[in-house]
């Protein structure tokens, strides 16, 4: 079974609150709320699948970290200022946000065969798991000294 693990701390809190909304000219940079995951099983394979609307390939990483856990990465980076303009932001809600998202993988996930594909701002990662072998009890004798 596949474990989800949360990296961000993204639950509102009171003060977080009072200055977003409060106090625009302190506003912080907001952070994604936790994207939307599913997670679908059958005979052959896991998939996970991350809503990811308006990012692109690029905003995109996928990292398998010791074989067992699998980090999942969201970074937005539209956040480019335009050097040559001289515009002052009276007020910026686009901002550079940061998203991570870790999963404890089976024993059972063959890693080699981890894919991952972007369509329609869904990101779509097929785990597939190793062939079922069946193990033969081992009877063997034991030589006493």
């Amino acid at each position: 079974m596949l474990v989800r693990r949360s990296a961000d701390n993204w639950l509102p809190t009171v003060f977080g609150d009072l200055f977003d909304y409060g106090f625009p000219a302190f506003t912080p940079a907001k952070q994604f709320a936790s994207p939307a995951v599913n997670i679908k099983e059958n005979d052959k394979e896991f998939e996970i699948e991350v809503a990811a609307p308006g990012m692109e390939k690029d905003d995109l990483s996928i990292q398998l970290e010791n074989n067992d856990e699998l980090l999942i990465t969201l970074e937005k980076k539209s956040c480019k200022e335009d050097k040559e303009r001289s515009d002052k932001y009276l007020r910026r809600e686009f901002s550079c946000s940061t998203y991570r998202q870790a999963f404890s993988l089976p024993d059972t996930i063959e890693t080699d065969g981890i894919s991952a594909q972007v369509n329609n701002g869904i990101l779509c990662i097929t785990l597939p798991k190793k062939e079922a072998t069946e193990e033969k009890p081992v009877s063997r004798r034991i030589e006493i000294a």
